[in-house]
């Protein structure tokens, strides 16, 4: 079951980072309390690092009981463990290597130097195995619900590693697809598909910069999935797109949220 999105602007990026990791916390904590445990799965990019980065200075932050949290990537460029480019090396970077995780907790995807070598198509399905190994009979899917799967969207509204009519976005049996030929650099990369996307209880789309507001009008107007991959992102129970007043610029007015956070 989609939802309908909901906006939620913030005046700027700075703004924006800092609301969205009291966000994460508050849901962090309310899974914990209600479970004993949360699931998120983390974005990188500009927008993802902002936020984590915020997360790591928030004086909230040890509300979280960090040995209880599952973290997952909804995507990953295929470089060797370390590189500078991975997503997890900068989530560690900006986060992760701050605060006291349970390393068998932490599933990053494989690197092109790990296990499976250079064979991504492999070590994309490893990785679905591994996702798939985590779900519960209750999750109804081959991948856990996860509490919060956050996304970047791309100028192009790419999100994950799904572009714009590539075979990846038209995915809707396998969980995670391996990705040749992306558009931007590098074009080897693991990605999860829309159908894991949408097993997520939430999903919230981070969107700052003026570089984001055509590809926030076109996902928020109707596009198709294919066309508009951040149009087919949605949560069970809640789609959240988070923005700044630059990303959000181009909206209608009957898109924007009736006040001010």
């Amino acid at each position: 079951m989609s939802t309908t999105p909901q906006l939620v602007v913030h005046r700027d990026k700075e703004l924006m980072a800092c609301a969205t990791a009291a966000r994460l916390i508050t849901r962090i904590v309310d899974a914990q309390a209600s479970r004993g445990s949360a699931s998120v799965v983390l974005t990188g990019g500009r927008n993802g690092n902002g936020l984590l980065a915020a997360l790591a200075s928030s004086p909230a932050r040890d509300a979280v009981d960090w040995a209880r949290l599952d973290l997952w990537w909804g995507d990953e460029r295929f470089l060797p463990e370390g590189d500078g480019e991975r997503n997890a090396t900068q989530a560690r970077e900006a986060l992760l290597d701050s605060v006291p995780l349970d390393p068998k907790r932490v599933h990053a995807m494989p690197a092109s130097n790990g296990p499976y070598g250079s064979d991504i198509e492999a070590a994309a399905a490893a990785y679905a195995a591994e996702l798939a190994a985590a779900a519960r009979p209750e999750d109804h899917a081959q991948v856990p619900s996860f509490d919060v799967l956050m996304l970047g969207v791309g100028p192009d509204t790419h999100v994950a590693s799904l572009f714009p009519e590539l075979p990846g976005v038209r995915e809707t049996e396998r969980t995670v697809v391996a990705v040749h030929g992306a558009p931007k650099p590098p074009p080897l990369r693991i990605s999860f598909t829309l159908p894991a996307i949408r097993a997520a209880h939430e999903v919230w789309l981070l969107a700052a910069g003026e570089d984001k507001a055509e590809a926030a009008e076109i996902a928020l107007s109707g596009a198709g999935e294919v066309q508009a991959p951040a149009a087919g992102a949605t949560g069970r129970s809640r789609t959240l797109w988070l923005m700044d007043e630059a990303a959000a610029s181009k909206l209608p007015r009957a898109l924007h949220p009736p006040g001010k956070p």
